[in-house]
């Protein structure tokens, strides 16, 4: 490998390991050839997410264009064109080592790009036109990696996965997206609670939800379990040697869900967040359970509240 791509692959491991800990935990279980390209996806989207959030200084237009310019040279790489970039030579390498679906890059930098522009999502369904580019893609980039007995029956379970993963970092981040003017709770849902958004505003500034918003919240951790629920089966369709990190991964966001019920869902009062003994104590158990071991579905579940929406303020 040249030094060009060795010190790319070493990029977007630090990537990872500096902002994807969980991720970056679990995916330590693998085999480590298996590694690297896991290291290169994490950051392909890490890269691109920083120029959509990290330069909020700049206007919207300056921004699109930074991202334009980056999605521009990802795309002349795939025709073999050279690539001046830190990053991106080993996630081109990585794409062509797996074949990986080219239609999954686009749809991911199409929904980095709506987030230049959009602030909300009216209904669950719109949410998920997002996540199915930002979250549900990554898991059908990533099936390849990991390989799997029966591709076909994994696809979906993978995508299920990429949903559970990206709605539980919403459902912890809601304060943090606040900050950068969005909300990716639908609005639909926050009608169905009688929450406006200048309520969450408010929290934010108090540190401390309402009754409201913390039965909001319990709703959107119980849609968050459906996901959950819908990928267990395929953790055991993937290759034996990935069913520990993946197994990891699972318990470890799900975790996350149990520490905002622990909060009695109050997702101001601070940002929720896997113990870090715990963390350790996941990953040795999932190395030591048996592959083909069915995945055990977050919990306790959630309380679905019977909403009584009140006029918007």
């Amino acid at each position: 490998m040249d030094l060009d791509l060795t010190a790319a692959y070493d990029r977007c491991r630090e990537l990872h390991r500096h902002h994807g800990r969980t991720y970056y935990l679990a995916t330590r279980l693998l085999p480590a050839w298996k590694r690297r390209h896991v290291h290169a996806l994490y950051g392909f989207t890490r890269h691109a997410d920083e120029i959509v959030d990290r330069t909020e200084e700049l206007p919207p237009a300056e921004r699109a264009a930074r991202l334009d310019d980056w999605a521009a040279r990802f795309v002349a790489g795939l025709h073999g064109e050279p690539v001046d970039d830190p990053l991106l030579p080993a996630v081109l390498h990585t794409i062509a080592v797996f074949d990986l679906d080219r239609d999954d890059f686009a749809s991911f930098l199409r929904s980095m790009t709506m987030d230049l522009t959009v602030t909300s999502y009216r209904t669950y369904d719109d949410l998920l036109g997002y996540m199915e580019g930002s979250a549900a893609v990554i898991g059908t980039m990533m099936l390849p990696i990991l390989g799997s007995s029966d591709p076909a029956a994994a696809r979906e379970p993978a995508r299920q996965l990429g949903f559970a993963f990206q709605l539980t970092n919403f459902i912890r981040d809601v304060a943090e997206d606040l900050d950068r003017g969005r909300t990716y709770l639908p609005d639909d849902d926050l009608a169905l609670f009688g929450v406006a958004r200048e309520e969450l505003v408010e929290a934010r500034a108090r540190g401390r939800a309402t009754p409201r918003i913390r039965e909001l919240i319990a709703y959107e951790v119980s849609r968050a379990q459906a996901h959950y629920a819908a990928a267990a089966p395929g953790i055991t369709l993937l290759a034996p040697a990935s069913q520990a990190c993946m197994r990891t991964a699972y318990a470890l966001y799900g975790g996350i869900l149990d520490e905002v019920a622990a909060r009695d869902y109050d997702v101001f009062a601070g940002r929720a967040g896997v113990p870090q003994r715990r963390r350790l104590a996941v990953a040795a158990r999932a190395l030591l359970t048996p592959a083909g071991t069915p995945v055990v579905v977050p919990g306790p579940p959630a309380p679905v509240p019977t909403p009584v929406p009140v006029p918007s303020r």
